[in-house]
């Protein structure tokens, strides 16, 4: 698999570090603003504006972090509701709210902007050095309703990119199959079909993994074995399958199987039907149910918890699943997308059988879970650890 971090993390705090840390040094929990940098970092410094048209989960996250290191910065941002009207619209509300360019040098923003309207709209942005992230991309996205001539979301990202100087993909998969279905969007044009677009585009892209930010004091809880607790941390949205998960822990009560169950992650206007079925039929097991605010409440949830599971039909990185790795979940995630990329073969599973059969062992026997996490605790350490390498890369962006 392409890789391209750097491993080297000199004078950067780790997770490993901070694992090593005798319990009398450790931060409080509460304290979850952990520094992936030093503050005093020689690193120098330009005004930069970010738009975050979905101010929201990983949105916001990677913003308010990047922010953290960069001083003199706007920041114009949407509520993340609506989505689908934050993508068609943003550029004509956000055009107004932008301040007139002075010293300004770069314009972030994620793929949610269209970017090449906004320029249109306010012309004076054209000369920072434009930089987009995708957190996800919707060429390959999964709809409930085949609509062939509707492509609008699809079609705004690559324009974007066109008018674009840098392209940021937070994973190989994210990257990857969105060049690779540039081709099925030109196709699906009655005429004048675009031609090259994946040239004009590839050159200017880059992966550069999120940057994990974690309370420097994590580390894996001592917990009770005597009842299989799963966390489901992930936004009550349809692309991430909540009917799929819920359906398997249905099935787990009716076989009588011992479980307690946190449903975190934040809800929009329209939250799926099987919420609040499995609100009612599974009262007795639900532990948490809804968004946690506080990050400190958030993260001790998570190192409550033995199993974090995804059942996503659209992921490209993951940032709640990984955070809930290095909290010391096992992680049980789909052999597709961008899992594969990410997590060893072991935490993949094939379908929805495959998952209750997994969940079903570890319910008979919860201390699995424990000899699991250790064994493979080192990778997830790892990929924090680089998380400080790659927050560099970023930083260096903007030098």
């Amino acid at each position: 698999m392409e890789n391209t971090r750097n491993k080297s993390t000199r004078n950067i705090k780790t997770l490993c570090d901070i694992l090593d840390t005798p319990s009398g040094t450790q931060n409080s929990l509460d304290e979850v603003e952990g520094d992936l940098v030093s503050k005093n970092s020689n690193i120098e410094r330009y005004e930069v504006i970010f738009i975050e048209p979905f101010y929201g989960g990983s949105h916001k996250q990677l913003i308010d972090i990047l922010r953290k290191y960069i001083s003199n910065s706007h920041l114009i941002t949407l509520t993340p509701k609506k989505w689908h009207w934050r993508a068609r619209c943003s550029s004509l509300i956000v055009s107004s709210m932008i301040p007139e360019v002075t010293t300004e040098k770069f314009l972030f923003c994620s793929s949610v902007l269209s970017l090449a309207e906004l320029l249109g709209l306010r012309p004076d942005l054209f000369p920072l050095k434009k930089i987009i992230y995708f957190h996800e991309n919707q060429l390959v996205y999964p709809i409930r309703e085949i609509k062939a001539r509707d492509i609008q979301y699809a079609y705004n990202q690559i324009t974007t990119c066109l008018a674009a100087d840098l392209i940021l993909f937070n994973s190989h998969y994210n990257k990857n199959s969105f060049l690779d279905n540039l081709k099925n969007i030109s196709k699906i044009f009655p005429d004048y079909k675009p031609k090259n677009i994946k040239e004009k585009i590839d050159f200017k892209c880059q992966v550069l993994y999120f940057p994990l930010e974690l309370p420097l004091c994590l580390k894996k809880s001592e917990i009770s074995h005597s009842v299989l607790r799963i966390v489901w941390p992930h936004r009550w949205e349809f692309d991430k399958d909540p009917e799929t998960f819920l359906e398997v822990l249905l099935r787990m009560k009716s076989d009588g199987l011992n479980f307690q169950v946190a449903l975190l992650g934040e809800t929009f206007t329209d939250v799926p039907e099987i919420f609040m079925r499995a609100k009612d039929v599974l009262k007795d097991e639900i532990i948490n149910y809804g968004f946690v605010e506080k990050k400190a409440d958030y993260y001790k949830i998570l190192q409550s918890c033995h199993v974090a599971v995804s059942t996503a039909k659209h992921e490209f990185f993951g940032v709640s699943m990984l955070e809930a790795s290095v909290c010391g979940c096992v992680p049980l995630v789909p052999n597709r997308l961008v899992y594969p990329e990410i997590y060893p073969k072991e935490f993949l599973y094939e379908d929805e059988i495959d998952l209750y059969l997994r969940l079903k062992e570890y319910c008979i026997n919860p201390k699995l879970t424990e000899s699991q996490w250790k064994i493979n605790s080192k990778h997830f350490r790892n990929f924090f650890d680089n998380s400080s390498s790659d927050l560099l890369k970023y930083l260096e962006i903007f030098k």
